[in-house]
Formats: C-alpha cells, structure tokens, sequence
C-alpha cells in the first residue's frame, strides 16, 4: 500500500506539479499566509512568528513537512484627533513545503503591507486593507524518481530512462490582497471579519508547459482562492473566554472549512500567563465529473478531519501544538500535527486587532 501510494504521488506530481496551497491549523498562528491584511496586526511593535507542519507521518518514511516564519512591524500614522493613531504594518514571509519522498519543493518568500484605518475616536474599529507580494520557487530532484524502462530485469532501477523530463525547476509570481473588519467593544470582548483573495495572478504551475515545444502539454493555471475569517472572543467569567473560529476557503472545485473554538483560560490576578484549549472540524469538498457526461456536479461535504489545540501565552511570547486526526477509514496513518512559536517586541495590552492561534 505505502509503494502504490508512492507510485501514485510519483505520477502526480511529475505530471501536473500540484503542491498542496498552504495550509495550516493553527491559522491565526501564521497571520500573514492567512490573511495579508494582518500584517502588522497585533499587540506590539514587531512579531517574529514561525510553524511547522508535519503530515502522512504513519505513511511515509519521510512525509510532507510545512514551515514557515515571518518578520512584521506596526507603525503609527497620522493624528486626525483620534485616541489611537491610524497604522501601517509592513512585513516579510518565507514560506516552504516539502515532499520528501520526491525530495520536492515549494518556496515562496513574500513581502507584506497592509493599512490600519481607525474608525472611531476610542479606536474600537479597525479597517485593514493588505497586499501581498512575492516569489515561488518549486523544485523536483529528478534522481529521487524512477520510471518504468529504467528497471535492468534483476536488481533495481539503475538503467537510463527515456522519458523526455522537463528541467527541474522554475519560478512565477504570485499576489494576494486582503481585507480585515476589527471590533473591540470592551476588554475580552472582539469581532474579527476578514476575506482575501489569493494566487490573483493564476500563473502555471506545471514543468512542462515551459518546455513542451510539440504543444502535448496543457496550460496548468493555479486557481485563484477566496478566503473568508470570522473569529471573536466572549468572556464567560473573570478567568475564562470563549473564541469562536470560522475559516472557510474555496479554489477552483475545492471547498475546505474549518470551524471550532477555544477557550482562553487566564492565570493570575494581571492573566500575563494564559492557556489555550480548542477543537475544530475540518470539512471538504470536490467538485467531481459526472462519469459520461462533461457535467461538474458538487460532492457532498464531509467531515474527514478532527483537530485538538493546546496554546500558552506567557507574557509576549506564545507556543502553541495542534494535531490533526482524519476520522476517515481511508484516512488511517495521515494525521498531522503542528508547532508554532511567536514573540511580539514592545508589548502593548491595549489594542487588538488579530486572534492568537
């Protein structure tokens, strides 16, 4: 079963190139592949935040790993007689994911602005408007793949092959806009609306449309994806909120939504140590050809994955885990799991204007 499956991502990936999108479960974690818009959202001056992602380790010997790190800033503009200046957020991301099987790769680093305009004179609302752009690299080590013809008959695959491989690497483009709707009535008490719109300039994603001068090879375009986030927090005591999560995200015939909370329970008289706890669903969907007929009908939504959260806050620094469990039978040994770390320089309790985690 592990080879099949092998085979299957072999040809898959040699044929169309197609990468998983970024996904992460600890989304808020990593703010700036969510949403540009939340550049420079958060209390602070700075944030250097980071993840890992690990999955299909029950599978694979070397499975799909996910990283990414980020480096944003928050400055304050203008003055128009509000309590709180209007904000800037500028930032840089670098993000890479690998199939380590293939010893395939996807790099993008990316370079984030986004504007924070104030809405009332308390600066309860906040209206973020963010773009992103960047570069991706995506990359195929040839020799960790083989192909029929090149089995000698008696010990392996170590004959030459004469499939015509395209050259092994190339880069495109890529931009994403975003917006983000902040609303802070009261302390523990916030709305989060944002929505952003990715891969905008839909480049190719396959090896061998760059070199396919027989024209055998189709166009193979990355989809544009839309994105929507709707979080908040409701105290319930004095130590205690709950924060209610919604993500959903839609490319080309994929639909994918995560929806959960946590529970932020504070520790201390001043709450600088806190402990996250939280669930989510995951569900999705893909659009499926009719067998016979050219028609695309929707498949029906179901619920493959389960996630569990456990987050701290310590003062200005934050770590969070999260593990993925698919609860499909099919799903067996495809669990994943992720780490994430943040530090916020120059902290400031005050103003909020993205979730945690």
């Amino acid at each position: 079963m592990r080879y099949l499956l092998l085979l299957i991502i072999s040809i898959s990936f040699t044929i169309s190139a197609q990468a998983q999108d970024r996904l992460f479960s600890q989304t808020y974690a990593a703010p700036l592949s969510l949403n540009p818009a939340l550049t420079g959202a958060f209390d602070g001056k700075f944030r250097v935040s980071g993840a890992y992602r690990n999955q299909w380790n029950g599978i694979l010997d070397r499975p799909f790993q996910t990283y990414t790190t980020a480096l944003d800033f928050k400055f304050g503009v203008g003055q128009s007689g509000f309590k709180k200046k209007d904000l800037v957020g500028a930032g840089i991301l670098f993000f890479t994911d690998k199939v380590g099987e293939l010893d395939f790769s996807t790099t993008n680093i990316a370079i984030s602005g986004a504007f924070h305009k104030a809405l009332d004179r308390n600066s309860q609302q906040y209206l973020s408007l963010g773009f992103q752009g960047g570069i991706v690299q995506r990359n195929i080590n040839y020799s960790s793949v083989t192909f029929q013809d090149q089995f000698n008959g008696l010990t392996g695959f170590n004959d030459p092959t004469a499939e015509n491989l395209p050259e092994n690497n190339f880069s495109f483009g890529d931009l994403s806009v975003g917006l983000n709707y902040a609303y802070t009535p009261a302390a523990r008490t916030s709305l989060f609306i944002g929505a952003g719109v990715h891969h905008i300039l839909t480049p190719s994603v396959s090896f061998y449309d760059r070199n396919d001068e027989l024209g055998l090879f189709e166009d193979d375009p990355l989809d544009i994806k839309y994105s929507l986030q709707v979080s908040g927090s409701l105290p319930l005591g004095d130590h205690l909120s709950i924060l209610p999560r919604f993500i959903g995200a839609a490319q080309g015939p994929h639909v994918k939504v995560d929806a959960g909370t946590n529970f932020r329970i504070g520790i201390g008289e001043l709450q600088t140590i806190a402990i996250h706890i939280g669930g989510y669903a995951r569900v999705v969907a893909n659009e499926t050809e009719t067998i016979g007929s050219s028609e695309i009908q929707p498949a029906a939504f179901d619920v493959p994955t389960a996630v569990a959260l456990v987050g701290i806050e310590y003062s200005n620094i934050l770590f969070g885990f999260s593990y993925d469990l698919h609860l499909q039978e099919v799903g067996l040994g495809q669990n994943a799991f992720e780490i994430s770390v943040a530090y916020l320089g120059e902290y400031e309790d005050d103003l909020l204007l993205c979730p945690k985690f």
